[in-house]
């Protein structure tokens, strides 16, 4: 076995199901695009070590794979599909956004990504789930059968990756405020 085949030497690969397609097909830039979330979001999870962040990260991470596994598979064939993305994994996303508004403070300016390493990392994850977004928002647009949930897990996804960087930054006492604050 090998991870080097040879096979997409000519641009092209196979979905779960082994219908071969374009390396530029609009699927395979969806899943690619989630792929990369996740990778993103181990360099962010990579950074905050001893942080409770770090177990809701890994977590999102392995839920991706089933995201991921929803787009790279024919929607005739998901049955093929080991897990399938259900309500319960957005419902927990919602669960966490509406914990993390609550706390003090967290609302009280959009912000500018940088004011930590970690909350830069989580922005360039939101910015990366929002293209994913869009990426899907082009297969549902071109006709394709997609699961509905998938939209839905990746926008409440962004809105949280925001949040959990302007936590952290909260907690860090890191001055993260898109309008700077006046010095006295």
């Amino acid at each position: 076995m090998s991870i080097s085949t040879g096979r997409g030497d000519d641009g092209s690969t196979r979905l779960i199901d082994g219908l071969q397609v374009s390396k530029s097909h609009p699927r395979v830039e969806a899943y690619g695009t989630v792929d990369e979330l996740g990778s993103c979001l181990g360099v962010a999870r990579a950074h905050c070590v001893d942080d409770p962040l770090a177990a809701r990260i890994e977590q999102i991470q392995r839920d991706l794979f089933i995201v991921c596994g929803e787009l790279a598979c024919s929607p005739s064939k998901r049955e093929l599909l080991r897990q399938r993305l259900g309500a319960e994994l957005v419902t927990g996303l919602q669960a966490q956004i509406d914990e993390i508004e609550a706390l003090p403070g967290i609302l009280d300016d959009w912000a500018l990504p940088g004011a930590t390493e970690l909350g830069g990392f989580l922005d360039v994850a939101r910015t990366v789930c929002r293209r994913a977004e869009r990426n899907v928002v082009r297969l549902f647009e071109a006709g394709e059968k997609e699961n509905e949930l998938v939209l839905v897990y990746l926008n409440r996804l962004g809105d949280l990756l925001w949040l959990y960087a302007r936590w952290y930054e909260l907690r860090a006492g890191a001055e993260g405020a898109l309008r700077p604050r006046k010095r006295t």
